[in-house]
C-alpha cells in the first residue's frame, strides 16, 4: 500500500502481517505499548461489557509466552531476516549467541523478545530517515528489550531512556513503590531525526534579584520557577478511576503523554503508527495535534469497541469517510479469502465476531478454539462458558459435532458451539442437527438452551449470534437471551 492510502486506518490483526504490507520509509513516528501481559487488556474489556471477569480459562488466552514450534523458528530465522533487512552481520551474529544465551536460561523472555524482534525489524523498514520510535515498556523486560533495540536500530541511534513517573495505586510493604515505566527512545538515523525542543517548569524556593530578566515566574501556589529544557524523567499522573478519560482498559496511558511525544518528535501533516494501539489513545493524540495516524490492534474487541468508541464519540470521526477500518471481513468473500492467507487469523476473526474470545494456539487444541462466558444464574458472580470450534474446510463431517460433545465433556462445559465458513447443505444440515440435539438444552430460570448450537459465516455476517444465558450480573430473567429451538434460527 502507498503513503496515501495508508493514512488514517485502523487495522485489525496481527501488525507484522499488516506491517509487511505498508510502504517502506513511510512513518514519521511510531509509538508502541506491546504486550507482556495483555490478559488484563481483555480482561478490562470484557468486564466493562458484562459486569464480570474473565474466569481462569482465560489463562489460556493471555500471554504466556513459551518456545513452542512458531517461536523456535522465528528464533531459527532471526539472523537472516536482520540480513535481509540490512542489519549490520556483526550485530546479527550478537542476538544469536544473545537468544542462544537466553534459550539455556529463560525461555519465556526469549520467545517474548523473538516475537517483538520480528516486529521491530519491519518497524525499523517503515521509518523515515527522519523518524524515530518509542517503545513503552515497564521494568520487567526493558533492560532485555533494550539490547534488542540496540541490535535492530544501532546503538548509536539511541537517544533516551525516559522514566515515566506516576503516583497511582497501592504500594508494597516488601519493596519500594515500583510507580514508573520506561520509554526506549531511538532515531532512524540519528542527527537526522525530528526533535522539538520542550520546556518544563524548574522550580526554585525563593527569587533572586532580577528574577524578571532571568524569566521567573510564580505559579498558582506562589511558587518560583523558571522554564527549562525538558528532562529525561516525566512526572505525569495516570489516568485516575474517576477521570472522563478513562476507557475501562487497564493498561490505557493518559493522553498528555502521548502528546508529549508527538509534539516532540514529529510535524503537523506527518504519519504516527501505533502496531498495538489498543484503545486508541495514540490516535486520539495524533489526531487532535493534525497528525495522519494508523492504528493496528489483533483484538477485535479492541478494534471495534473501544478503538471505534474513543474515534466516533470522542473525535466525531466518520467511519468510511475520516478513515476506515481494515482487516475485518465484510463478505463470504472476504471472510474465504482470509481463510486462504491466514487460517489462524480466520478462526480467531470467527470467534470475536460471535463475542468469543480466542482460547486456542497456532497448533492443535482439541477442538477448541474460542470461549463466550456468560451468567449462568441470576446473581452469579462466576461465569460459565460456551467452548468453540471453528472450522474452515468444505468436508466437515458429522464427528465434529461428537468430539465436540467430548471436548464438552473434558471440560466440564454447559453449552458448545460450532462455526462453519461453509453451509452444510439441507440434508447434512439435518443430520448435524440430530446430533446436536441429543446433547440435550440447557436450562436457566426456566428458559432452554441448546447446549450444541451451529452458526454458519453467512450467519455471523448477518448479524447473528450463539443464544446463550444473559452475561450481564444481576439481570432479570426476562433479560435473558430468548430460547433456541433450532440451532440456526436468527
Amino acid at each position: 500500500m502507498n503513503a496515501t492510502s495508508q493514512k488514517n486506518r485502523l487495522y485489525y490483526g496481527d501488525c507484522l502481517t499488516i506491517m509487511q504490507g505498508m510502504e517502506a520509509a513511510s512513518v514519521d513516528l511510531i509509538y508502541l505499548d506491546p504486550p507482556f501481559n495483555s490478559k488484563r487488556d481483555y480482561n478490562a474489556i470484557y468486564k466493562d461489557e458484562t459486569g464480570l471477569p474473565l474466569p481462569d480459562q482465560i489463562e489460556n488466552f493471555r500471554d504466556i509466552w513459551k518456545m513452542d514450534v512458531e517461536r523456535v523458528n522465528a528464533v531459527r530465522n532471526l539472523p537472516v531476516l536482520m540480513r535481509e533487512h540490512g542489519i549490520d552481520d556483526r550485530a546479527a551474529e550478537f542476538c544469536r549467541l544473545y537468544m542462544e544465551a537466553l534459550d539455556k536460561t529463560q525461555p519465556a523472555m526469549l520467545a517474548y523478545l523473538s516475537y517483538m524482534a520480528e516486529r521491530l525489524i519491519m518497524m525499523r523498514g517503515l521509518l523515515k530517515s527522519t523518524g524515530s520510535i518509542y517503545l513503552h515498556c515497564d521494568p520487567t523486560a526493558s533492560h532485555y528489550l533494550k539490547i534488542i533495540m540496540d541490535v535492530i536500530f544501532g546503538q548509536g541511534n539511541f537517544l533516551n531512556e525516559i522514566i515515566w513517573s506516576y503516583r497511582t495505586g497501592g504500594v508494597s510493604k516488601r519493596w519500594f513503590g515500583r510507580k514508573h515505566d520506561v520509554l526506549l527512545y531511538y532515531a532512524r538515523s540519528k542527527g537526522s531525526h525530528v526533535f522539538h525542543v520542550h520546556k518544563e517548569r524548574s522550580y526554585s524556593t525563593s527569587a533572586p534579584p532580577g528574577f524578571k530578566e532571568i524569566k521567573k515566574h510564580q505559579d498558582e501556589h506562589g511558587r518560583w520557577y523558571t522554564m527549562a529544557s525538558m528532562r529525561d524523567v516525566w512526572e505525569l499522573n495516570a489516568i485516575g478511576r474517576s477521570s472522563k478519560e478513562r476507557l475501562g482498559y487497564a493498561t490505557q496511558k493518559p493522553l498528555v503523554l502521548l502528546e508529549r511525544i508527538i509534539q516532540a518528535s514529529s510535524n503537523e501533516g506527518d504519519l504516527v503508527l501505533d502496531p498495538f494501539c489498543g484503545c486508541a489513545t495514540t490516535i486520539e493524540a495524533a489526531h487532535r495535534l493534525s497528525r495522519h495516524w494508523i492504528g493496528i490492534d489483533i483484538a477485535i474487541h479492541a478494534v471495534k469497541r473501544v478503538s471505534r468508541l474513543r474515534l466516533t464519540e470522542r473525535l466525531r470521526l466518520a467511519a468510511g469517510k475520516d478513515y476506515r477500518i481494515e482487516g475485518i471481513p465484510l463478505t463470504l468473500e472476504g471472510a474465504q479469502d482470509l481463510w486462504e492467507r491466514d487460517k489462524y487469523h480466520f478462526q480467531k476473526w470467527a470467534v470475536e465476531q460471535t463475542d468469543g474470545f480466542v482460547t486456542g494456539k497456532r497448533t492443535a487444541d482439541g477442538g477448541i478454539d474460542g470461549r463466550i462466558y456468560f451468567a449462568s444464574k441470576l446473581g452469579d458472580k462466576t461465569l460459565s462458558s460456551m467452548i468453540l470450534e471453528v472450522k474452515g474446510g468444505k468436508n466437515v463431517g458429522i464427528d465434529v459435532v461428537r468430539n465436540l460433545r467430548a471436548a464438552m465433556d473434558r471440560e466440564k462445559a454447559p453449552m458448545a458451539g460450532l462455526i462453519l465458513l461453509h453451509d452444510l447443505g439441507e440434508r447434512k444440515l439435518d443430520n448435524f442437527r440430530r446430533e446436536m440435539g441429543a446433547a440435550g438444552s440447557l436450562e436457566v430460570n426456566g428458559i432452554n438452551y441448546a447446549r450444541i448450537q451451529l452458526l454458519t459465516v453467512a450467519d455471523i455476517l448477518d448479524g447473528r449470534k450463539f443464544k446463550t444465558p444473559g452475561r450481564v450480573a444481576g439481570q432479570s430473567a426476562t433479560q435473558f437471551s430468548a430460547p433456541v429451538s433450532t440451532p440456526l434460527d436468527k
